[in-house]
């Protein structure tokens, strides 16, 4: 794979919230899966549940933290450089979600950090077609990390 740099921020509590290193794994892997071979740049913030609602408000109108949001780069007309966007990560939503679903917390940090790569990079899953090749997409990638189908109901 060309250059990657993934550039990580926590603006809450690091316990429980996985190292850099693990985010890098994650978004290298679903760039491998998206099959993007150029160089790219994008960075994540680790927020708590207080900015995680602000930023959701603010951006999409929704009252309430949700656990990844995607911040695709708009790069004016000639500029030409490998930052695909950012995404903004809540902690705590995350490690709720998890406890719920029943699901390893580093598994649902895996997904959600797949997830918003792929929004990054044009995926989206606003009608039935989209969202079953994003969560294809997704699953395949997951499992290349040993990771069981998040879309898969118990």
């Amino acid at each position: 794979m060309s250059q990657l740099d993934v550039a990580v921020g926590y603006a809450t509590a690091r316990k429980g919230v996985p190292a850099p290193a693990s985010f890098r794994r994650w978004v290298e892997a679903a760039l491998k899966g998206a099959r993007r071979r150029k160089g790219t740049e994008l960075s994540i913030r680790i927020v708590d549940a207080d900015e995680g609602q602000s930023l959701n408000l603010q951006y999409r109108g929704k009252d309430y933290a949700t656990n990844v949001l995607s911040f695709p780069a708009e790069l004016p007309p000639g500029v030409d450089l490998p930052l695909i966007g950012d995404l903004v990560i809540c902690a705590p939503v995350v490690t709720r979600e998890a406890a719920e679903q029943g699901k390893k917390a580093a598994d649902h940090w895996a997904h959600l950090t797949v997830h918003g790569t792929l929004h990054l990079l044009g995926y989206d899953h606003i009608d039935d077609a989209e969202a079953e090749t994003m969560e294809a997409l997704e699953t395949r990638v997951l499992a290349g990390l040993g990771i069981a189908d998040p879309y898969e109901t118990v």
